[in-house]
This record gives C-alpha cells, structure tokens and sequence, in this order.
C-alpha cells in the first residue's frame, strides 16, 4: 500500500478569528507590547524615557495589562431591582430596539484565569490562595506540616473488627492459629484457667501459657486494632526471621499446652486437650479364614487428608477410611492360623473431638524433580460436614453396637491459607467464624477484614448426597426428581475460580444415610488446614437449662480451683458465652497498662492537635486579610514590585514546614506564625534593579498589604520606578539592531551585484554569508558585527603581506553602492578594489616552492635506490643475511626521521646528520654489547658497512661503529655465531644505562609493581653482576613498515 499523502498546511486565516470580539487595542498595531517603542518613539539610547522603561516590565498604562479584580473577596449579592417605567422607555430610542445596537468598547476587561493572567504583574490571583479557602483542606495539611509525629488514634480498635496481629517478620503461621485457637471458647476457657505453678525458680510471666494469656486478653480487650505477640516468640524462643511449618507448629504448641494443663489441679483441665481435640481411630486386619480381627487403636489432633483436583472433602475422607486387600504376595500372616491367609487391612474412626482438624497435605515431593513443590489441586469443602457416616460405633459387651450417634454434625469455624507458588516460603492467612458476631473475618496478620462473600446468596446444599458404598458409584432412581445443583462458591484466596459443581444425584434409599444437612460448598487452592466445631442440638424440654459462667452454679464434685486468688469449684459449663470469659488479673493487667499507654499517647496527641487548630485559625484569618486586600485598582495607586514566587512561596510555607513564632506586626493576633520567604533575585538585575527580562516573574502588590508583610521577611522589593536603566539600555541595543539589520541586509543586497567592466571591491564571502543571516552568528552583542577585514576573515581576501590573495575562491565582488552602505556601517574597513593587481611576492614563491619541491622529490628517490637495503631491512632487524659482512651501528631514531622525509620529502625535515655519540661511553668505549641480546633494544639499529660509506658521503656522520657476525670457536670446542668488533665494551657505563633505561620504565608502572620489579632488580644485581633484567614496552607499529622490536627478536 504506498503511503498516504500528507495534507497541505491551510493558509492562516486572515482577520480575526470567528467569535472574538473586535477591541480598538487590537488596531493599535505595536504600541501596546512591551518592546514597541523601540525603532519608532527613540532610535537612540539617550531617548529612552521612564514610561519607556516602564513599558519594558509591562507596569505602564501603555501595556494593556488589567487590574483584575480580587477573586478571594466575598462580595455582598445586590438585590435585583424590578424594571420601572422610566427604564422601559428608554430600551426604545429612536425606533430601534436594545438588541439592535451593537457596542464596540474597550472598556470589557479581558477574562482572567491562570494561563493568562500568569504574567500579568496587576494580577494577583491565583497564586496558591486556594488552598487557604478551603478550610477543612488547609488545616489538614497544617497539621501533616506541623510534625505532630504519629496519630495514635490511627491504631484505635475498629468496634466492628476483631483485633490483629503483628508480623515479626515470619510469625504469620503463628498469627494465624493464634486467631483460629481464640474463637474457640472453650480452649480459651481452659487457658484462662490455667494457674501458675507454686515453683518459686520458674517465673510464670515468661512463661508461653501466659503469654498466650496475655495474647488472647489483648484479642479480647484491647483498645488497639494490632498487638505485638513479641514476649510470646521470646519466651517460645521463636526464630522471627525464619519461617516454620504450621502444622508442626501447631503439633509442637499442643503438646506443650499439654504438659502444662497436666500440672493443674482441676481435673477437666488436665484433659482439656485431650476433651477438645483428641480423637480415636483405629488401624485393624481382619483374617478371612477364621475371622478374627486383630486392632491397635491410636489418637489423633487432626486427620491428614490427601487431596486430588475438584474433588470433595468427603471423598477424600472416604478415600483415608478405604479398605485394602491383602491377597497374592501381599498376604497377611495370621497370628491364629499360623499361615499366610487373606485379609483385609482397615481403618476406623471410633471416636471424634468436639473441634476437628483436618491437615490438608498441600507440600509433596516430586520425583521427577526430586524436591517439595507446593499443589494447587482445588478442594471442595461444606460448611455443614456429617461425619456420622465415617465414624464406626464401638462394640459393647455381647457384641451389640450402639445407637448411631446423632453429635457427629460439624460447622466449618476456620479455614487456614497458604499464599504462594512454593512449598519453602509463602504467606499463611486465616478465615475464621466469630461467633459472638455471626461473621466470618479475614486475618492477614495486621490487617482484618470481613468477607462479606460468605455472607451474601447462601446457595443450599440439601439436595447433595454423598452415597458411600464398596464401588463408589452414583445409583438413580426411577421416578426422582432432578435434584438443584449446588453452587461451589470462592473462598477470598489469590487462586480460586468459580466453577459450577456437577449436579449431585439423590439416591432414593437416602433414608439410610441419615439426615442431609444444609449449608455452602466452597472451593480453595490455597486451603491448608479446615476446622469444624460440633454442632450443637438445641435443648430439649426434658433437659436441664444450661448453666451460665455469670451465674453461681457450682458442682459440688468439682475439684478447687484457685480464680483471681480465691480458691472454689471450677465451673464447667456446656454452653459458654464470649461475653462471660473474663482473662486472668495478671493478664488483664497488661492489657489495661499498654491500653492506658494508648489512651494517654491519645490525649498527648489531641492536645497538640488542638494548639495547631488554634494556630491554624489564627494564621489563616491573618492570611486572608492580607491577600484579600493587596490587589491594586490603577498604576496611579502607591505599590512596590515582588516576586511572584516569593508570593507563592508565602501562601504555601506554612503547609511545608511550621515554625513557631509569636513575634510578628501588632495587626496580628499573639500567638501566629512568620513564615520566611527567599529573597526575590528572581526579579532584581546585577545592579540591584528590575530587571526587563524577569518580567514575568514580577508582581504590583499595594504597599499597605507589603507594610503588614513586612516582618514576614517576603524579600527585596521595589518601586515601579526602580527599572534599572542599563539593563533597558542593553536590551534595546540589541532589539534596535535586531530591526535595522535586516533593512540593511536588504538595502544591501538590492545593489550588491556589480556589472561587467565596473569597478568593485573585494568582500570575503563566509563574512557575507553569515552577514546575511537574520542574526548573524560573529554578531557581539553591544559590540556590533565584526568588519569584513577582522582577523577571521581578512585572510580570505588579503595575503600575509597585506596585498592581494592569490586564492580567489574565499572572496566575491561587491559594486560601489554596496561598498558606501557597509563603510557606513563599517567606517574603520579599509576594502581592496577590483582592479588591484594580486601580491607579486605571493606569486614568486610559489615559482621558487615549485621548483624546490621537485628538487627534494628527485633527491628524497635517489637516496632510496642508493640505500634500498638499509631502507628495507635497517629496522627489521634480520641478522641472517649479515653474517661475515661487514657491518656498522647507528642509532635507530635516524633510520626513523630518514624514512618519514623520503615518504613526505615536501613536507617532512630530511635529518642533518648521523649522531653516533649515544652508543659510547664518557670513556670512548661501547655502552651496549653487542654479544647480549638484551643491549638490542629499539634505539639500535644496524646496517652494512657499504651503506655506511654512503651516508658518510652525504650526511655529517660520527665515529663508526663497526661489527662483523662471524662464527668462532669457544674454547670448549662449541662453534657459534658472535658480533666481533675493535671498540671495547664499557661495562660500568653499559650496566649504568640498563638502570637508568629501568628506571625510566618503572616511573611510569604502577607503585606496587614498580617495587616488585626494583626488588627483583636489586636482588640479581647482588647475586649477579653480569646478569641483568630489561623492562621495555613493545610500541604499536605505525605505518611505513617500521618495527621496533630489536634486532634479535626480529630474526637471526
């Protein structure tokens, strides 16, 4: 698809725009902007009057800028007065009616509002008053800037939320049992019973049992919405910063709890947990050849139920109780056969606890990854679960059952969650049924909150049956209805979905079964442990009325027990009521003193809330009377010059910072606040007057309404006259030239071309070309545009001796009109004409360079052709084809610069001569030896003997050095190649240049390395004087083919 042609930009409307009213000052041309006058009433700095300079800053009469009106005023509404005859008649004049006329007037004032009244310097609105108008608003604000510190009023108990819990940092499985155990009545109770021991050694108030005492009195009566279960970790000594598993926790505290409940002396007390949680089960197997059955019965705290997908907990439950076969290889071994026989291995619940748990085994391990991992299976549990089918009635003597048991029907009380993917860190939460309020809570350890789901379109589950038998199939009837599905509804968990439960079929022999009971099935993938509380039967007439903890009803078979001191039975009653379950003294005595530290940090905080209040009230009244009343009406009304962010900055401290301050002006109320305010640089010039380009930054404030903020210390302010006379001087330099410049640029270039055979005048065209512009990039402001002939340019027409350049490409011609406008402008520039010869000397030397240059080209070849081998090779160090010729050394650094100038013989210095004095010795004698391969650096280089000769023929060369490769005979016998030379070797001067050669290097390493290598140095000196350590860097080749390595790393 090609690409869409883009729209041609419409053409401005000319005129006004439609709907803008017609004002005479849009006729006025420029006379109103603040610039206006410039080029028109003064074309000289010495016109420039007051109400010129007044214009500048937009404060004269001549801008147009309005008085607004003060928008914070309240004005008195004014009664609407009835038409009266007089003014009916005067709607009519002369025929024509009033919605005829149309008036064209100045005097409408343009709308104000913030974006265009920002510059406005007559405009005081909306410069932050706002936020003083609303009071509420203001005075928060105040209050969060006055550092009052904390509000303990924040952390006030909600009546209609239970209270929290403090995470220690990994406390919040603890937390979450902490919340369920508390809504058990009767194990709060039990533990509200529990006395101390008479052993003087354990101090009972670091014990956890009163510590948990302590944690459910602070459930129960605290005024905070959040207590911090710190002492209970401590004297559990819990690790805060690691994470437990909850349902060990939960195993470990019970036992615990155990222990210490075995040590009272009430009877019901030391089986309270046993009463409360403990049930039985039991594991049996049971022969098929004579029938006997052998069991081991054991007790259980909770059941742990294995969980699959959408699966219910019933089946699950079902699926714990399932026989197993033990037939084939699997035999069981009969104890009264004394063979192996067919069995079948069984599990039975005998007995269940008034509060049953059930352990829902969310961790596995995973053999594939060979790890723990969390499972996200989604179980379906009821609110109403009957375990009457599940429990199997014990045997009495003569091997009749008993009657079924109608108290095996359980309300769900708590759900237990764990948040998180993995099964080695998460987040544990817990839904729990208060039943004082009927209400189901969410705890998050600090946070509570109430599911208002759980409470909302109860879905029936009457219609669910859960048939068990052997195969676990579903039976229909005939002539039975359609049963209604039940909804499976969501527990507020980070995970679940809503999913329609399958229709549940009635089976028609349901009598069997019992009574179906009523309730919602919920589903979580985050549950981790369920809670149910039997269900209690309400009384029956033939019952005797429940006793009560407030009444005096004791049994006089109860054991003593010491309350609040007082020894007396224990009561023990069925039915207990929240608001009956009084804490021990000493707990209550905690709770009351951090209660009483609350309500008094409370108070602390009201007090000082109530000063600010007051000061608040006081600040502001004073605020408003002062901008209420700093508007002005006319330029003729006494008023000085501030900031406009020195005001902002006013109205707005007060709500950053408070400071107390009660000395202020007598108009103001003992007891406000100063509020200190920068001073207002952002409207003064360098000379100490206003500045024209901080315009915008300026406001005209009345001067009774600056005299009241006087003390406020609101900064430096001026009169309107107070406009600094050289700032408006420098600024109208520059608007004037920015005016004529372009006239004259086009009086220039209308006349700038100049005809064929008439006279002109050389002009450098950069200098023109950036003349041109409409503001020139050489232009200096207050020093103009620099002269065609400055330095920059005057090389572009003028050579070094002042005449005419021979390059005439940097230069164009201008006619004679052209040249009287610029030396108008330019009277200093001395131009050079058209008819000008060009510089006889410039032209001579470029003869004579010609000349020159071929010569040193034709020099620089033949001294290549002549020394092609040391060209060639000098450099590269290839000692192989040196050996039994003659041979001399020189300096390395000559080969280099010889080599440059015959590659750049035009441009390059040719080198003057061949020093050989770096390769001798004060002495006369070598400072290198030849015969050591470390003497061969990069200043060294070597070359045949008959090239030698020709350089001595055309440089100035020193004494030579002459060397011969030859292969010699040691003593030993052994033949190999040596440098043979007549000068002798210096050796005191050879091993001093190889220190100073190290030293140069190590000055330049690192001080660690410098001295590791220094002392590697010093120890070989002192072990060997002959033998020595050399330090070079290897350089970069460069070009040319150079190298710089020496000769015996580059062959031989």
């Amino acid at each position: 698809m090609p690409p869409k042609r883009k729209r041609r930009a419409s053409p401005p409307p000319k005129g006004l725009p439609a709907g803008e009213p017609l004002k005479r000052a849009k006729l006025a041309g420029s006379e109103s902007s603040t610039w206006g006058w410039v080029g028109t009433e003064a074309s000289d700095p010495s016109h420039i009057t007051l109400g010129h300079r007044l214009m500048t800053c937009g404060l004269s009469g001549r801008n147009g800028n309005p008085f607004c009106g003060n928008k914070y005023v309240s004005k008195p509404e004014m009664p609407k007065l009835a038409p009266s005859a007089e003014n009916s008649e005067t709607s009519v004049a002369k025929g024509e009616l009033e919605n005829d006329i149309i008036i064209v007037s100045d005097d409408e004032p343009p709308p104000c509002n913030k974006k265009v009244c920002k510059n406005n310097p007559n405009c005081l609105n909306y410069l932050g008053q706002e936020k003083w108008e609303n009071e509420e608003a203001a005075r928060e604000q105040f209050i969060k800037a006055s550092d009052l510190g904390f509000n303990p009023i924040l952390n006030a108990r909600d009546p209609e939320l239970p209270v929290g819990l403090k995470n220690l940092g990994a406390t919040c499985y603890a937390n979450a049992f902490f919340q369920v155990w508390f809504r058990d009545l009767a194990f709060r109770h039990g533990v509200y019973q529990c006395q101390p021991s008479q052993d003087p050694e354990n101090n009972f108030e670091d014990s956890p049992v009163f510590q948990l005492q302590v944690i459910f009195a602070a459930l129960q009566e605290s005024t905070q919405n959040v207590y911090n279960p710190a002492k209970f970790a401590e004297s559990l000594n819990l690790s805060t910063s690691e994470q437990q598993d909850a349902q060990e926790f939960s195993k470990l505290f019970m036992s615990h709890l155990d222990n210490e409940f075995q040590k009272q002396l009430t009877p019901s007390l030391r089986t309270l947990i046993s009463e409360q949680f403990q049930g039985q089960q039991v594991y049996g197997t049971f022969c098929h050849n004579c029938r006997n059955k052998s069991e081991r019965t054991t007790d259980f705290l909770e059941l742990e139920i294995n969980i699959e997908n959408n699966t219910r907990l019933e089946d699950r439950i079902a699926a714990l109780l399932q026989n197993e076969k033990l037939t084939g290889d699997n035999k069981y071994s009969c104890s009264n056969c004394a063979s192996l026989q067919d069995a079948t291995r069984y599990t039975e619940l005998r007995s269940l606890p008034p509060v049953l748990h059930f352990s829902l085994l969310r961790f596995v391990y995973d053999f594939a990854s060979m790890e723990r991992k969390k499972s996200k299976h989604n179980l379906l549990f009821p609110t109403v679960l009957d375990m009457t089918r599940f429990v199997s009635p014990q045997k009495i003597a003569g091997g009749v059952g008993r009657e079924e048991s109608t108290g095996n029907v359980y309300e769900l009380r708590g759900v237990l969650l764990h948040k998180g993917t993995s099964a080695y860190h998460g987040h544990y939460e817990a839904q729990v049924f208060d039943t004082a309020s009927k209400t189901w809570f969410q705890f998050d350890d600090e946070t509570v909150t109430k599911i208002e789901l759980l409470g909302e379109k109860r879905h029936s589950s009457k219609e669910l049956v859960d048939v068990l038998n052997s195969s676990g199939a579903v039976k229909k009837g005939i002539n039975q209805p359609r049963a209604r599905p039940a909804k499976k509804r969501r527990i507020d968990d980070s995970d679940d979905e809503i999913v329609e439960l399958p229709s549940p079929v009635v089976e028609a022999k349901s009598s069997l079964l019992g009574k179906v009971p009523e309730g919602d099935i919920f589903s979580s993938k985050d549950s981790y442990m369920l809670i149910y509380a039997r269900k209690e039967e309400p009384p029956s007439p033939n019952n005797a009325p429940t006793p009560n903890l407030t009444e005096s009803t004791l049994d006089p078979n109860s054991s003593p027990v010491f309350i609040n001191g007082a020894s007396r039975p224990c009561v023990e009653p069925k039915n207990l009521d929240p608001t009956s379950l009084v804490p021990p003294e000493r707990a209550r005595d905690v709770v009351k003193a951090l209660n009483a530290k609350h309500d008094e940090a409370c108070e602390v905080y009201a007090r000082k809330e109530k000063q600010v209040k007051e000061r608040f009230a006081e600040l502001r009244q004073w605020m408003k009377s002062v901008y209420t009343h700093w508007h002005v009406d006319s330029v003729n009304e006494d008023s000085v010059i501030v900031s406009r962010r020195a005001l902002e900055g006013w109205l707005s401290k007060p709500f950053e910072k408070a400071k107390e301050n009660k000395s202020r002006s007598q108009s103001v109320t003992e007891g406000a606040e100063i509020v200190e305010v920068a001073p207002v640089s952002d409207i003064l010039c360098d000379h100490g007057g206003l500045h024209p380009t901080k315009a915008n930054n300026m406001k005209r404030m009345s001067r009774e309404a600056y005299e009241k903020l006087a003390d406020s210390d609101i900064g430096l302010v001026r009169d309107p006259q107070d406009v600094c006379e050289l700032c408006v001087r420098v600024s109208f330099i520059e608007r004037l030239y920015q005016i004529e410049h372009p006239r004259l640029v086009a009086q220039f270039d209308e006349v700038c071309d100049i005809e064929q055979g008439e006279p002109g005048y050389w002009l450098s065209k950069a200098w023109l070309k950036d003349w041109r512009l409409q503001k020139p990039r050489m232009h200096v402001p207050l020093h103009g545009d620099p002269a065609p002939d400055s330095a920059e340019f005057r090389g572009h027409v003028r050579c070094e001796h002042d005449q005419l350049s021979l390059v005439s490409t940097a230069r164009r011609s201008v006619s004679s009109q052209a040249y009287e406008i610029l030396k108008i402008i330019f009277p200093q520039w001395v131009p050079v004409s058209t008819n000008e010869e060009l510089c006889a000397i410039c032209e001579a030397s470029i003869n004579s360079s010609r000349e020159d240059k071929r010569e040193l080209r034709k020099k620089a070849e033949d001294e290549k052709a002549r020394l092609r081998h040391m060209h060639d090779n000098a450099l590269i160090g290839n000692t192989l084809l040196l050996e039994n010729i003659p041979c001399a050394v020189l300096p390395a650094d000559f080969v280099r610069t010889w080599r440059k100038w015959l590659g750049r013989p035009t441009e390059a210095p040719r080198p003057n001569k061949v020093d050989t004095s770096p390769l001798f010795c004060e002495h006369g004698d070598l400072v290198f030896d030849p015969n050591t391969p470390n003497d061969w650096d990069s200043s060294i280089a070597l070359i045949q003997m008959s090239e030698w000769v020709i350089l001595n023929g055309l440089y100035t060369c020193g004494p030579v050095v002459a060397v011969e490769k030859r292969i010699i005979e040691d003593p030993v016998g052994v033949f190999d190649s040596k440098f043979v030379h007549e000068t002798p070797v210096c050796h005191d001067c050879r091993l001093k240049r190889r220190v100073s050669a190290f030293s140069l290097v190590v000055g330049v390493l690192h001080a660690c390395d410098a001295f590791l290598m220094a002392s590697l140095f010093i120890g070989r000196r002192l072990d060997y004087n002959l033998t020595d350590i050399t330090v070079r860097f290897l350089s970069v080749k460069t070009g040319g083919g150079d190298s710089d390595g020496p000769p015996h790393q580059r062959g031989g």
